[in-house]
């Protein structure tokens, strides 16, 4: 099978396209504190890559004496807040993206968070053939419908994909839905795995590194 194969680009956003997971932590410290509770930033750590509910209720073993959407709604607040003043792009993310795009694949986001801020982002871009946030999703990632959907919104099938991630929950997703999987972590370690290929870092990368890593693969 050959490197036309490829049909779409998957995108995580978080920690993936931009390195939004400090402000994430701001947000959820701010609000464990606000109710008395202590946290820390291995606790932030270990939601990386999870569903803004299942986030929530972890906020509420700490403490936070609030319903989930209102957790949640809060900490989308605050991100989107701290994004609009400066948007803190991934190295190599924006490089890589605009390869991708120039050589004429198709891409779209697939990220837990909700629509707001994936959007935000991806109007910023403005390279993306569809987003899939966090509200369009029944099962949250490392399930693997988010990807699953990802790929349909080009007509696609995720196997004929390939899925940039940083997290263990989103490696996890994209390949239980069968996609070509890239992870590059950012603040968490990732193992190494044959379910995936690992990239330190996205720098210097563009649409061949895609393709090459697609190709062998499929072959």
């Amino acid at each position: 099978m050959s490197e036309t194969n490829l049909q779409a680009v998957l995108w995580d956003l978080d920690g993936t396209i931009v390195d939004s997971e400090p402000y994430w932590l701001i947000s959820e410290q701010r609000l464990v504190e606000e109710y008395g509770g202590e946290w820390s930033e291995a606790d932030g750590f270990a939601l990386i890559g999870s569903g803004l509910p299942n986030a929530a209720e972890f906020l509420q073993t700490k403490g936070v004496d609030l319903p989930i959407d209102v957790i949640v709604q809060r900490m989308v607040d605050e991100v989107d807040a701290m994004s609009a003043r400066q948007i803190p792009w991934r190295p190599g993310a924006r490089e890589l993206l605009h390869s991708i795009h120039e050589a004429g694949i198709p891409q779209v986001m697939v990220t837990m968070s909700y629509r707001s801020t994936a959007h935000f982002i991806a109007d910023a871009l403005g390279l993306f053939a569809g987003v899939i946030s966090g509200q369009d999703v029944t099962h949250p990632k490392p399930h693997p419908d988010p990807y699953q959907l990802g790929a349909a919104v080009v007509g696609a099938s995720a196997k004929d994909c390939v899925a940039l991630e940083d997290s263990g929950p989103g490696s996890a997703s994209a390949v239980a839905a069968g996609a070509v999987t890239i992870v590059a972590p950012m603040h968490v370690p990732i193992p190494d795995s044959v379910n995936y290929i690992k990239w330190e870092t996205l720098v210097g990368r563009d649409v061949s590194h895609i393709r090459e890593v697609f190709a062998e693969a499929r072959a």
